[in-house]
């Protein structure tokens, strides 16, 4: 069984990061906490959730295909905190659906750096399952 705490993030595909962060931080008052300029990542603070701008020439934009527009989609996936994180029992559930499930790693999240696994639902949406922070990550 996997207890879902909360939604951890999520993240934006994105064209224009001026105006993302405009709406975003001004806007909405939300507040940039991390930066990976060198893969095109802006993690914003959302309460106890962040919102993760991706920008669609940067490393990471590039591997989700055509920029987001009408007709294509701007989500990356979903991050969902669980707790506890038991990897070998998480798979073995999974297994019961027959869901492939990726290799656990470690990633950055609302809480910090802790242990992951992503999986795609049947329409091709891709969900990360998340652990609590590790302090020595």
């Amino acid at each position: 069984m996997i207890h879902i705490r909360e939604i951890d993030h999520l993240v934006l595909r994105i064209v224009d990061l001026d105006a993302m962060l405009h709406f975003y931080c001004s806007a909405l008052g939300c507040t940039v906490e991390r930066r990976k300029d060198d893969i095109g990542l802006i993690q914003l603070r959302a309460g106890r959730s962040l919102i993760d701008l991706v920008t669609v020439d940067g490393q990471l934009g590039r591997a989700g295909g055509a920029a987001p527009d009408k007709d294509a989609r701007n989500l990356d996936h979903f991050c969902l905190r669980i707790d506890p994180f038991d990897e070998a029992g998480i798979r073995a559930h999974l297994e019961e659906f027959d869901i492939e499930v990726g290799d656990m790693e470690s990633r950055y999240g609302a809480e910090g750096a802790g242990p992951s696994i992503y999986l795609t639902d049947p329409e091709g949406n891709v969900v990360e399952l998340k652990g609590p922070p590790v302090n020595s990550i």
